[in-house]
């Protein structure tokens, strides 16, 4: 059997005293990646075995779990973990630092655990703990799935253990092995002729035959797209199709935009407002044939929130990212790559306050964004913000990198009135 893990993961090691977990640790994981409450007891009071600096010793294990979750390192916690109030901090500590959980349970038959601990010369519980602890994580099986457990796996055969591979796969934000260069290009919004323009001036080769576009650069430079491709302008399917084929050829990457979630929801047939540009999309993707829209509603469904480029120095995504939600897939990371970060307030034309996060920001990898049109990309503590409102009127804009320039076209028309002056 082998598990597919995250690369940046907290995962607890879940059974009674004797199911073996500090084995499955040792077998399975590096041993700087595994913090034990055995091993936080002894460094308290020199023995493993004593409960009675249990505060203490959870105290220094959840600390090191969030030096490492922060470091964005791959932890592992080996302890009996059967009691739901510690598996709540724990899974509150890995939301805290965007990290999902994993459940892995040794759920091995009571006899096993009883004989394997009668037999240690390390530790001196009482079979009555045993049983309490495996009587406690009975009662917790059926509700792991609703703590917020990203994966369960179960064991309750020693023979299955046996059997267990782990791989570790990395997050679909994790590009860093793709150096560049790159073209970035800001929000395009259906303005596909000015697209085509653009990409011409940065030396792009553009092709349509029957069936897709090809789109390369001779050079081996490869597009990243920051989101917003739909909504409001003239010719979102076109654009659509050239960004949708040019990923498939593996010369282009995309990530989500805000816009292009709302029309995932509106093609899968959920309740949306349509507003903001929405309209214009569906009436364009209503001449498509249903094969089509099925593969657009596909393609910008699983869009990754942003991308991590260049062993970390590049960021991607649609409305910029804090440096410590780099690399991280989480639901929040999500929300502010989507929409950036809000004050909760609304505006004199009935938008969002977006808080200034560039003007704290202090991180060592470039963050280039879209998503709050400006009139001239200005760079802010090593971000740059590169949507320059196109589809109204201003300009189609891209950042080559790692050359660091600006390359722009202007409108051939303004295709929709902003609601709040650019």
């Amino acid at each position: 059997m082998q598990i597919i893990l995250p690369e940046l993961a907290l995962v607890l090691l879940m059974g009674p005293s004797g199911a073996g977990k500090s084995t499955f640790a040792r077998r399975h994981f590096l041993p700087t990646e595994v913090i034990s409450s055995d091993q936080c007891r002894a460094m308290v009071c020199d023995d493993e075995n004593e409960q009675s600096v249990n505060a203490d010793a959870f105290e220094i294990l959840h600390l090191l779990a969030a030096k490492r979750l922060k470091a964005g390192r791959f932890t592992v916690i080996d302890a009996t973990n059967v009691q739901p109030e510690a598996r709540k901090s724990l899974l509150k500590l890995a939301r805290h630092y965007h990290s999902p959980t994993i459940a892995i349970v040794l759920d091995m038959p009571l006899w096993l655990c009883l004989e394997r601990n009668a037999v240690r010369q390390d530790r001196t519980l009482s079979d009555s703990v045993i049983r309490n602890h495996r009587a406690q994580l009975q009662g917790s099986l059926q509700g792991l799935a609703k703590e917020g457990f990203r994966q369960i796996h179960i064991f309750d055969r020693p023979e299955d253990l046996e059997n267990v591979s782990l791989l570790r796969k990395p997050n679909r934000t994790n590009k860093k092995s793709e150096t560049g260069p790159f073209d970035l290009i800001g929000d395009v919004h259906g303005c596909f002729d000015e697209l085509c323009i653009l990409l011409q001036s940065l030396g792009y080769r553009i092709s349509q035959g029957s069936q897709q576009f090809e789109v390369y650069h001779p050079e081996g430079r490869k597009l990243v797209f920051l989101g917003d491709l739909v909504d409001r302008g003239p010719k979102t399917p076109q654009a659509l199709r050239l960004t949708m084929d040019a990923v498939q050829s593996g010369d282009a990457f995309c990530v989500s935009g805000n816009h292009d979630a709302k029309l995932v929801k509106a093609l899968q047939g959920n309740p949306v407002s349509i507003t903001h540009g929405l309209a214009e999309s569906l009436q364009q993707l209503e001449a498509e044939n249903q094969a089509f829209r099925e593969k657009v509603a596909e393609f910008l469904r699983t869009r990754p929130s942003h991308y991590v480029f260049d062993g970390g120095a590049l960021v991607a995504a649609h409305a910029g990212l804090r440096e410590e939600m780099h690399g991280r897939d989480s639901g929040k990371v999500r929300m502010f790559c989507l929409y950036g970060e809000t004050t909760g307030e609304a505006d004199e034309f009935g938008l969002p306050v977006r808080h200034p996060w560039a003007d704290d920001y202090q991180g060592r990898a470039m963050v280039i964004y879209g998503h709050t049109p400006a009139v001239d990309p200005q760079w802010q503590n090593n971000t740059l913000c590169i949507d320059t409102g196109c589809v109204f009127g201003g300009r189609l804009t891209a950042l080559r990198y790692p050359e660091k320039e600006i390359v722009s076209v202007p409108a051939l028309a303004q295709y929709y009135i902003p609601t709040r002056p650019i």
